[in-house]
Parts: C-alpha cells; sequence; structure tokens
C-alpha cells in the first residue's frame, strides 16, 4: 500500500468529514494558504497549539524563544525573507487531527501546521503554511516553493532519493476499544486470539491483520475480521460490542477518542504497533529537499522543543503522547524500498 496515511487511512465521523469538506472549500483552491498567515504567533516568542480545532485539541499558549545559534544552521535563502514556507498536503478533504481548516473556516489547524509554527519559532521566523493536495505537496517541495512539508509524511527509502528527513512522531497503528473493555494489545499478534476486529479494505493495517489471523488459524485459534463501510457504520458496532476492537492509523482513533470523551460511546487506545511492521519502528519527519541543508537544523530544533516541553505539551494537546520520539533524528532508517 502507498505510504499516504496522512489523507487515505484517516477515518472521521461522518459530521466531521463534512464540516472539514465545507471548511476547506472555502480555500479556494489545491494549494491553499493558510490565510492568517502567522497564527500561532499570540507574541513574539508565543505560539498558540490547537487554535480554532473544534475541540479536537486544548488550545495552549507556549513559550517559544529563538534560537540564534538554530537560526544560523539555516541556509540564507530560507531567513532572508524572514518566513519558514510550511507544506501541508491535506487538501481537500482535512484529516483531523493532523490537519485541516478549523471553527473560523479559514485558519488551517491542526497537529502538523501546530508543530511547524513551534519550529518555526526556534528559528525566529514567521510560519507561512500553505495547503495543496499530497501530490501537490511534493511537487511544491521539488520547486521550492516549500522549504519544510509537514504532514503526516512517512521516512522511506525509496523517498529519500529526492528527500532528506527530521523525525518527530512514531508512525503508529492502533487499537481503539470501548471505553469499559479490559483487553489490550499485547504487542504481539497472539493477544487478539478469539477477537474480532474491524479494519478498512486495502489499507496496510488489513494486510497486517489478515496475517495474523492466519498465523492464528495456523495455531487452531480464530481471530474474525469485520469490514463496514463507513465510520459510523463501525463506531456502532463498536459499541454496540459486535466488534471487540477497530484498527486504523492512532492519530484518527485518538482523534475519536478526544471527540467521545465523556460521552456514553467513550472509546480509548489499546495498544499500537508500528506502522511499518514488526522490524521497524515507523516515523513520521519533517521533509525537505535532499541536500537543502535543512534536515539538521530542523532536527535541532525539534531537540529544543523535546529538551525544554513544548514538545510533550504539543502531543498531549493533541492526544497524540503515544506517538513520542525521544529524539529527532537526520535520515533515520525508513521503510525498506520493497515496500515503500
Amino acid at each position: 500500500m502507498p505510504r499516504r496515511r496522512s489523507r487515505l487511512s484517516t477515518l472521521v465521523t461522518a459530521g466531521t468529514a463534512l464540516a472539514l469538506a465545507a471548511g476547506l472549500s472555502a480555500c479556494g483552491d489545491s494549494d491553499a494558504k493558510d490565510s492568517s498567515g502567522s497564527l500561532g504567533a499570540a507574541a513574539k516568542g508565543s505560539v498558540i497549539i490547537g487554535a480554532v480545532s473544534n475541540g479536537a485539541a486544548k488550545e495552549t499558549t507556549l513559550k517559544v524563544p529563538e534560537v540564534a545559534a538554530i537560526r544560523a544552521e539555516l541556509p540564507k535563502s530560507v531567513t532572508e525573507d524572514g518566513k519558514l514556507t510550511i507544506g501541508l498536503g491535506m487538501f481537500p478533504a482535512g484529516s483531523a487531527p493532523l490537519g485541516y481548516v478549523g471553527d473560523d473556516q479559514k485558519t488551517l489547524t491542526g497537529s502538523e501546521p501546530d508543530l511547524a509554527r513551534l519550529v518555526a519559532a526556534v528559528f525566529g521566523l514567521e510560519p507561512d503554511v500553505k495547503n495543496a493536495t499530497w501530490e501537490n505537496l511534493f511537487v511544491g517541495i521539488d520547486s521550492g516553493r516549500t522549504e519544510a512539508g509537514f504532514s503526516n509524511i512517512t521516512d522511506t527509502e525509496e523517498r529519500k532519493k529526492k528527500y532528506e528527513f527530521a523525525a518527530y512522531r512514531e508512525d503508529n497503528l492502533a487499537f481503539e476499544v470501548r471505553e469499559d473493555s479490559d483487553w489490550n494489545f499485547g504487542g504481539t499478534y497472539k493477544s487478539l486470539a478469539g477477537k474480532t476486529v474491524a479494519v478498512g479494505a486495502g489499507t496496510n493495517q488489513e494486510k497486517l491483520l489478515l496475517e495474523w489471523r492466519d498465523k492464528l488459524a495456523a495455531e487452531g485459534k480464530k481471530l474474525t475480521v469485520k469490514y463496514f463501510q463507513e465510520s459510523n457504520s463501525t463506531y456502532l458496532a463498536l459499541n454496540s460490542g459486535k466488534i471487540d476492537a477497530y484498527f486504523g492509523p492512532n492519530p484518527s482513533l485518538s482523534y475519536h477518542v478526544t471527540k467521545t470523551a465523556s460521552t456514553p460511546t467513550a472509546t480509548r487506545i489499546a495498544g499500537t504497533f508500528s506502522g511499518a511492521g514488526a522490524s521497524l519502528q515507523g516515523l513520521i519527519c519533517a521533509t525537505a529537499k535532499k541536500d537543502s541543508g535543512l534536515a539538521k537544523p530542523l532536527a535541532d530544533a525539534i531537540n529544543y522543543l523535546i529538551k525544554n516541553g513544548q514538545y510533550a505539551t504539543w502531543l498531549e494537546a493533541w492526544n497524540l503522547k503515544n506517538e513520542a520520539v525521544k529524539t529527532s533524528e537526520v535520515n533515520p532508517p525508513g521503510l525498506p524500498t520493497t515496500n515503500s
């Protein structure tokens, strides 16, 4: 399956999907720009995360001073206009909580542009967030119109032929269960014996789940895999007990957990698994053109945020703390070319 989880594998409720689509249609074209320009700069040295997020994140203002030593690592071509041009590939449908149009129907919000704004603050640059289709996100990086992509981009060995990376999140799949369920994924397929699990057809997670089903069958155990046409039906089945868990991309499932908290249909994450499989921890990375000289300063800025606590607050606000990395690596091992 192509590694395009930032657009293709995210499931949101029907109502939310309609709202996001309506909001993004206001952007006008497939290369829409954040009309707020410098959203996130409440004052110099401050960044607002979770702004106009429709309840997906707790709005929080973070102090982020410019770090001169890290700014000095940037190529002059990046600093001379005073802006960091940030690429988001979430047009037209949006993908909560990663990137979408907020409550004001014009501001690009989400975990990805928020981290980009934090990084821009470390550089002492104004964040200039532009939204495009997934394909045009990479066209923008290739052409130099976009300096850094923050758009749930998985590090792959194939992509390293054209791009350089600075890791900032684990690329995880997750199991979502009812809040009152006592089941947790034990890290291996063996814990799925006797369970009924829903999954999206044609996805990376379906491939993994079917492999696990076959392994259990060979051991004389049963895993039942269920499919539903859309997310509302999946969650109706989960709430009614017809399925034990739903297996999907961690960000979208964590978003649903946030939206249903303190309701009669509350859910929780019962465990995660690397989107790259058992042998490699997949990583989501800030992405720049190869040999641009941006990967190291991007990683250094992210590591500054990790060391000083803003990174943890950002993850907590978007309910993504189960995808935290200990450090941002430059060009870490990526998904092999054979299955990227």
